[in-house]
């Protein structure tokens, strides 16, 4: 009986290697909007819809599960550059909370909608390395292009 779950077990895609994809690369790659795979096509079909698949090398892009995890990591990054530049201002100057609100809601929302993106590319190009939720499918079936 054992020696049946074992065969079963064995023949489930998990239990085939993963190959390894350089992390840097497709990280960089993946901030900048591109294939974490090639590099040349681009990653996202609108501001933050990921294409479904890469124009240039085929590569699917459509499983990624970045989910909240982008704006997640986009308010945990304003925030530790905004938040001390808010007290030293304060401390400094002391200025009327209007004053306070007209200075840094622009910045704040700025920030972030130049942040989310990137983030966003970070995330789904580190799941693509990392052979994480469906990108280890395409993993196994043909080697990264990577240069």
């Amino acid at each position: 009986m054992s020696g049946y779950i074992e065969n079963i077990d064995a023949g489930l895609p998990d239990a085939l290697p993963h190959p390894r994809r350089p992390l840097r690369p497709a990280l960089w790659r993946g901030a900048r909007a591109l294939c974490p795979a090639c590099g040349k096509g681009s990653l996202f079909r609108g501001y933050l819809q990921i294409a479904a698949r890469c124009p240039q090398c085929g590569e699917e892009l459509h499983h990624h599960r970045a989910d909240s995890a982008p704006p997640y990591f986009t308010v945990f990054l304003v925030a530790h550059v905004v938040i001390p530049f808010v007290i030293v201002v304060e401390k400094l100057w002391h200025p009327a909370l209007w004053v306070h609100f007209s200075m840094w809601l622009p910045l704040v929302l700025a920030l972030s909608l130049l942040l989310l993106p990137v983030v966003k590319g970070g995330i789904v190009a580190l799941q693509w390395a990392l052979c994480m939720h469906g990108f280890e499918f395409t993993a196994r079936c043909r080697p990264a292009n990577m240069a």
